[in-house]
């Protein structure tokens, strides 16, 4: 891991674990840190890692939402070539991706927080040893100086379509606008019409669309609890 005035450079393969307990990532990015501390148990952090979890390519993946409302790209290499593609392109399917057989990711590179920002992760499950995703939402703001706009705003879904969705218009519609209940009920709207949710074993797809009207809601309020914090 490599963590200056750039931005934040994590290995691919650098385990879960390494990252929630680094005080200063998690003071920087909190947002990553609940994605981070919800990938499988205590154990399983000790070797999962954030490439990997890209790498799945899981609709339900906990760390891809937060990676895309941060801007996060993947470093790509082949033996002959190189590229930097964003998150937010990386996956085409479900457990597929753009990778070509002769490429790896080696690193995911996240930018600086800006001021006034804040970032946060939340999902949505049944029961703690059902450790899927129902629902999960991942937000980031950018708030105006005095704190009572949004300068940006970014959201991604998890669970609600065969890929995790970035959803740009919720971006269109609060970059600057007023911070308010009306304008964040709007959000969670436009994440529930956003959605292409399926029915399955663990909630239906209405329910699927209520979940991310709700969990955007209170994941953007804690977005900007922390961009005030900052």
């Amino acid at each position: 891991m490599e963590f200056d005035s750039n931005g934040l450079t994590i290995g691919a393969a650098v385990p879960c674990h390494k990252i929630y307990q680094n005080s200063k990532i998690a003071e920087a990015y909190p947002g990553l840190i609940d994605s981070a501390s919800l990938i499988g148990g205590t154990q399983i952090q000790g070797r999962a890692s954030l490439g990997g979890n890209l790498c799945n390519a899981a609709p339900s993946a906990a760390a891809i939402p937060t990676l895309i409302v941060l801007g996060a790209t993947a470093s790509i290499h082949s033996l002959n070539d190189s590229r930097e593609v964003p998150i937010s392109e990386f996956c085409t399917g479900p457990g597929s991706t753009i990778l070509n057989t002769n490429e790896i990711v080696v690193s995911i590179n996240i930018p600086s927080p800006k001021q006034n920002s804040g970032a946060h992760y939340m999902r949505f499950i049944p029961r703690n040893e059902m450790d899927i995703a129902v629902v999960g939402v991942g937000t980031s703001v950018e708030l105006s100086d005095d704190g009572s706009k949004f300068k940006d705003a970014q959201v991604s879904l998890a669970s609600v379509a065969p890929t995790p969705l970035h959803v740009t218009s919720i971006t269109d519609y609060l970059s600057g606008k007023e911070i308010n209940d009306e304008n964040i009920e709007k959000a969670g709207e436009l994440a529930k019409d956003a959605t292409k949710p399926i029915s399955d074993m663990r909630g239906t797809a209405e329910y699927r669309q209520h979940l991310c009207t709700v969990l955007t809601k209170r994941s953007l309020k804690q977005s900007i609890e922390r961009a005030k914090e900052n």
